[in-house]
């Protein structure tokens, strides 16, 4: 922690009673926000401004609570500046045409972005229950967070911190200055409004890991050798893929191969490396130059259910493999 002339007597104290609730902080920035360009930058800004205010702090309210509302307030703050942060599937009804062009979106959308498991990984002490560990998994699922974009700000912040968090009403009262009656009244709201955009944000499974990363080793393997019918075998009939920065988005197994069959080119137009993002397999895909070598193009987040692939959500952003700590370019592998 930096000294100032004037950082409160005990800097000490505060990196001791402070730094475990880092990493959750890092995932309620990211539930807030759906961003992982911002959430470091505002867990920062949370600590410089608790530092700042350490010694006038004088235990009011636990050292969680208190860190809670100033990184919430400080999220709800980042909010009035932009809209939601949507998913292809969010903004309009899937292609029936995988032949049609991609609709690209314009710079006015802000895509939501797949979040490192390695930024959240180790969690704290208030998350060490394994109930409480898996609880915290779930809700940074992308189904759960792209559905938390539905909410307005103060409304995803209050369901955020009851559901999720499991403050008491009174806490969270605490954390955005409201009464209970009026947390109460958010809150309902707020699982009404889920409810009605995103009826099936939180029926989420839980595969196990060797079923995931068979999963994620077979969707590569297919990628690689261009093998269609090899991933078709991987797919349900329900799948859906969606692909930032288009619009465009596609459901059921047909019109989804139909597409990717068009984009896997030949067998070694494409390299992928095994990663995981909200809790879910990953992959980063590079894509062959005309010189031979593999340049990132984006990163696709596998939803597993029911032992097979039911959605590919591709981020066409290579900005993220620097998140994911992915170089930016592979060389041909012997």
């Amino acid at each position: 922690m930096p000294q100032s002339p004037d950082s409160p007597p005990d800097s000490g104290g505060f990196v001791r009673a402070t730094e475990m609730f880092r990493t959750e902080l890092l995932a309620h920035c990211y539930r807030m926000l759906g961003s992982v360009d911002e959430v470091e930058d505002l867990v920062q800004e949370t600590y410089l401004r608790a530092w700042r205010s350490y010694d006038g702090f004088q235990g009011r309210s636990s050292v969680r609570v208190w860190l809670y509302r100033i990184a919430t307030n400080a999220c709800l703050t980042a909010l009035e500046r932009r809209g939601r942060r949507p998913l292809p599937s969010g903004l309009g009804a899937p292609s029936e045409d995988a032949e049609a062009p991609l609709a690209m979106a314009g710079s006015d959308v802000s895509w939501l972005q797949p979040l490192p498991d390695a930024f959240v990984a180790g969690g704290s002490p208030d998350t060490a229950d394994p109930a409480a560990v898996v609880a915290a998994r779930e809700s940074l699922r992308l189904a759960v967070v792209a559905s938390l974009q539905y909410l307005p700000p103060r409304q995803r912040a209050v369901l955020i911190l009851r559901d999720v968090l499991d403050l008491p009403t009174s806490e969270v009262g605490q954390v955005l200055d409201m009464s209970e009656a009026a947390v109460k009244s958010a809150l309902q709201r707020a699982r009404g409004r889920i409810a009605e955009a995103a009826p099936d944000a939180d029926q989420v499974t839980e595969p196990t890991e060797p079923e995931q990363r068979a999963l994620l080793e077979k969707y590569m393997s297919a990628f690689e050798q261009a093998d269609i019918s090899g991933l078709e075998k991987v797919l349900r009939q329900d799948a859906v893929l969606e692909m930032t920065p288009s619009r465009t988005w596609f459901s059921g197994l047909v019109t989804c191969t139909a597409y990717l069959a068009k984009v896997m080119g030949r067998p070694g137009d494409w390299l992928m490396t095994p990663t995981r993002a909200n809790g879910q397999p990953a992959a980063g895909a590079y894509y062959r130059g005309a010189d031979g070598t593999y340049r990132a193009y984006g990163i696709a987040v596998l939803t597993v259910a029911d032992g097979a692939i039911a959605r590919i959500t591709v981020f066409g952003d290579a900005s993220l493999f620097d998140a994911f700590g992915l170089p930016q370019t592979r060389e041909a592998e012997a």
